[in-house]
């Protein structure tokens, strides 16, 4: 039997425009609540094309994600899911940015202070990645982002 996570990811999604976020995706499972399970197939990092030519062989990985569905799509229906921009790039943020500010942060002090600059660097940003894995378990394990389907899409095809 083949495992399929169900979880919100953030970093499936790819910036279509300025106005948000999409991904698409096929229709797996619509719920009574307005809801569906859509099926997300991630390649690899690397656009998942080394297969044609004996690449990497990386794995691809099945993944299920709750979305409003206020369009009405049905099991099997390929469709187009919406994220906010705002809720990935603040992710984003507090992952990548934050323990980068916190190095030079207690590198600077260092500096100030004649102590060692490139320890407190270092420790600093040790908190930073603390901060970081606490964030992403307490205040994103309560505050999901939200996903909506937003239209059908024409001529794709997904395997799997």
């Amino acid at each position: 039997m083949e495992h399929i996570r169900l979880k919100s990811p953030l970093w499936l999604l790819t910036r279509k425009d300025g106005s948000g976020i999409e991904q698409t995706v096929r229709v797996h499972q619509v719920n009574d609540d307005g809801t569906a399970l859509v099926l997300h197939i991630r390649q690899s990092a690397c656009s998942g094309d080394c297969h044609k030519g004996s690449g990497c062989g990386a794995v691809q990985e099945k993944m299920l994600i709750s979305a409003k569905n206020p369009i009405g799509a049905s099991v099997g229906d390929m469709v187009t899911i919406s994220a906010s921009s705002k809720s990935v790039l603040l992710s984003a943020a507090v992952l990548y940015v934050i323990p980068v500010i916190l190095f030079f942060v207690g590198y600077f002090l260092g500096m100030c202070f004649s102590l060692a600059k490139e320890l407190l660097g270092c420790g600093a940003f040790a908190l930073g990645i603390v901060f970081a894995i606490v964030y992403d378990r307490v205040i994103l394990g309560k505050k999901k982002v939200s996903y909506t389907i937003t239209g059908f899409a024409q001529n794709i095809e997904i395997e799997g």
